[in-house]
């Protein structure tokens, strides 16, 4: 019997440490986490997690990590390992005519990665804002609209995948706007939460 090459048995290491992300309940109780098919063309290994945020019942946002793996180092990507992310969140009032959204949403990208203490290379990405503005009849509505952040990094060999799967939960978390827990207090899961 040949022993698996060790491309394979990183890929492995990689596919436990999502599994391993779903079931510890390590994110926060208003992030629901689960496996989807990963596009399969993009590389030889994928992997993915779609993430739904709800508040008091309501959906807040939601989001997708795909994880892709080459067992050869891919120069376009400046290594071996890419995360490719995106998260849609609604927004406030207030938010949807902020001049700043946008420059914000990037540093939530920034900021997310940076309290994993998880290095991106080649970090690249956009953040956008949808919004509609009622007239007519309806014009006593208040403004509506989302902001979607779609982003890719490349995780360094050496550092811990799971540090960047928990950086993108964080992302969900300020895009949705959800406060951030005082240090040392731990989110209590949802019973039946996968």
């Amino acid at each position: 019997m040949n022993a698996p090459s060790p491309s394979s048995h990183r890929w492995l290491e990689l596919a436990d440490t999502v599994e391993g992300v779903l079931k510890d309940r390590s994110v926060r109780s208003e992030i629901t986490l689960d496996s989807t098919p990963a596009p399969a063309r993009l590389a030889t290994h994928t992997a993915a997690l779609l993430a739904d945020v709800d508040v008091n019942g309501e959906e807040v946002g939601s989001g997708r990590l795909v994880i892709l793996y080459e067992p050869e180092f891919q120069t376009t990507w400046d290594g071996h390992v890419r995360c490719v992310a995106f998260v849609r969140a609604n927004l406030e009032t207030e938010l949807v005519l902020d001049p700043l959204l946008l420059q914000v949403g990037w540093s939530w990208v920034s900021d997310s990665l940076s309290g994993r203490d998880a290095s991106a290379i080649a970090l690249s990405g956009t953040v956008s804002r949808n919004s509609s503005q009622s007239f007519g009849d309806l014009a006593a509505r208040d403004p509506e609209g989302n902001v979607e952040i779609r982003v890719s990094w490349t995780v360094p060999d050496g550092e811990q995948l799971r540090d960047h799967i928990l950086a993108w939960c964080d992302m969900l978390s300020m895009t949705c706007g959800l406060p951030p827990l005082a240090e040392g207090v731990v989110s209590i899961t949802r019973p039946g939460r996968a």
